[in-house]
C-alpha cells in the first residue's frame, strides 16, 4: 500500500494515498516554489534562477518534508538547490570527469573494469543532485532503453570475462517495475552473470519505490543482488527509509552504502560518525565514501584531499573499522577505483 504523504503548493494540500510514481510525477522543479514550501527567503540563494538553466531543480515531496524549515543552510536543501557558485568557471573540472564516454561500447554500456559493466537504464532521477558527476552526460544518445538492451545484451553475451551488471543511470528504480523485471529476466540467460549490482538514490529519496514487486524480482532472481544506495547525510534517513530498507533486507538483498563528500554538507567528523551509525542501524553497511568527481558546476562542494584524509583519521578513531567507508577517488582512465591514500 502507498503511504500517506503531505503534498503542498500554492493551490492545495492534499494528504491522500498516492504510488511513488504520483510522488515522482509532482515533484518540485521550480526552485521559488521550493523555497516557499521551506519558508526560505529567496535572496538566500542570488542568482538561482540562471544555474537551474543549466541543470535543473528536481525533488519530491518526500525529501523535501526531511528538510528543516527557514534553514537556508540545511545539508539536505543544500544538495539539491540550485546555486550561483554552479555558474563559476573552475579550473580541472570537466564535463566528463570520470572517463564515462571513453568506456562506451554500446549504447548504454559502459565497460571500465575487469569482469563487470555498466549499463545506463535510463536517463531520469528522481532528484537531482548538484554534485551529480553526469549532470552533463549525453543521456538522449547514450541510455540504454529497451531497443538498445538487444545490443548491450549481445555484448556481455559474447564475453565470458563479464560476472557482474551494474544498473545505472540517471537512476535505474526510476523504470517501472515491470520493466526492470524483464531486463533482470535478460540478463538471467547469461550463464556466465552471477552478479546483479543497482545504484539507487531512490530508497532514500523515495522510499515508497521499495515495492513488493520490486522486491519480489531481486529476490527471486538467481543472482547475487547488491543495492548500493547514495545516502550522504543521517538526516535521509528517517523511519520511512528504515522500513524500506528492512523489506530488502529481509529480503536476502545485500545493502551497501556509497557516499560523497561534500563541503558543508557531510565533511565534519560527526556527519561521518552519525552517518555510518544510522546506515548500520538501517541494516546498510558503509562501503564507499568518494571524493567529489570534478564535474563542471560542483567545484563549490570539494573537499581537500589533505582534509579528507585528516576526516577519515578522526573517523578510524571514532568507529569499529567495519564502519569506515573506504576513501576513494575515481580517476578517469585507471582500472580501479583509486584509494585516497594512493593520491
Amino acid at each position: 500500500m502507498p503511504k500517506t504523504i503531505t503534498i503542498k503548493s500554492e493551490n492545495f494540500i492534499s494528504n491522500l494515498p498516492i504510488s511513488w510514481q504520483q510522488q515522482l510525477s509532482q515533484a518540485v522543479s521550480d526552485p521559488d516554489q521550493l523555497l516557499d514550501i521551506l519558508n526560505i527567503k529567496p535572496d538566500q540563494f542570488p542568482l538561482f534562477s540562471e544555474a537551474n538553466q543549466q541543470f535543473s531543480l528536481k525533488v519530491p515531496h518526500a525529501y523535501i518534508n526531511k528538510i528543516q524549515k527557514s534553514n537556508a543552510r540545511d545539508p539536505l536543501l543544500l544538495q539539491i538547490m540550485t546555486q550561483s557558485q554552479e555558474m563559476l568557471p573552475s579550473e580541472n573540472f570537466h564535463t566528463d570527469p570520470v572517463g564515462d564516454l571513453n568506456a562506451n561500447k554500446t549504447p548504454g554500456l559502459l565497460h571500465k573494469y575487469n569482469g563487470r559493466v555498466l549499463l545506463i537504464t535510463t536517463g531520469a532521477c528522481a532528484v537531482h543532485c548538484r554534485y551529480c558527476f553526469r549532470r552533463h552526460f549525453p543521456y538522449q544518445q547514450q541510455q540504454a532503453g529497451r531497443e538498445q538492451w538487444s545490443q548491450a545484451i549481445n555484448y556481455i553475451q559474447h564475453d565470458k570475462s563479464i560476472k557482474e551488471v551494474i544498473l545505472s543511470g540517471g537512476d535505474p528504480l526510476v523504470l517501472s517495475d515491470k520493466k526492470l523485471d524483464d531486463l533482470v529476466t535478460q540478463l538471467e540467460n547469461i550463464p556466465h552473470i552471477t552478479r546483479l549490482r543497482i545504484h539507487s538514490r531512490l530508497p532514500v529519496v523515495l522510499p515508497d519505490r521499495i515495492t513488493d514487486k520490486l522486491v519480489n524480482t531481486l529476490s527471486s532472481s538467481r543472482f547475487n543482488v547488491c543495492l548500493v544506495i547514495h545516502a550522504n547525510h543521517a538526516n535521509e534517513i528517517t523511519d520511512n527509509e528504515v522500513n524500506a530498507l528492512d523489506k530488502l533486507k529481509q529480503a536476502g538483498i545485500h545493502l551497501l552504502n556509497q557516499a560523497v563528500l561534500l563541503k558543508d554538507i557531510n565533511h565534519h567528523i560527526d556527519d561521518q560518525v552519525n552517518l555510518s551509525e544510522t546506515l548500520f542501524n538501517a541494516g546498510v553497511l558503509p562501503y564507499y565514501l568518494h571524493l567529489l568527481d570534478p564535474v563542471q558546476g560542483a567545484a563549490h562542494f570539494d573537499v581537500k584531499l589533505n582534509d579528507a584524509l585528516c576526516l577519515m583519521t578522526q573517523m578510524q578513531n571514532k568507529l569499529p573499522g567495519f564502519l569506515v567507508p573506504r576513501l576513494v577517488r575515481e580517476i578517469a582512465g585507471e582500472t580501479s577505483k583509486t584509494p585516497a591514500n594512493e593520491l
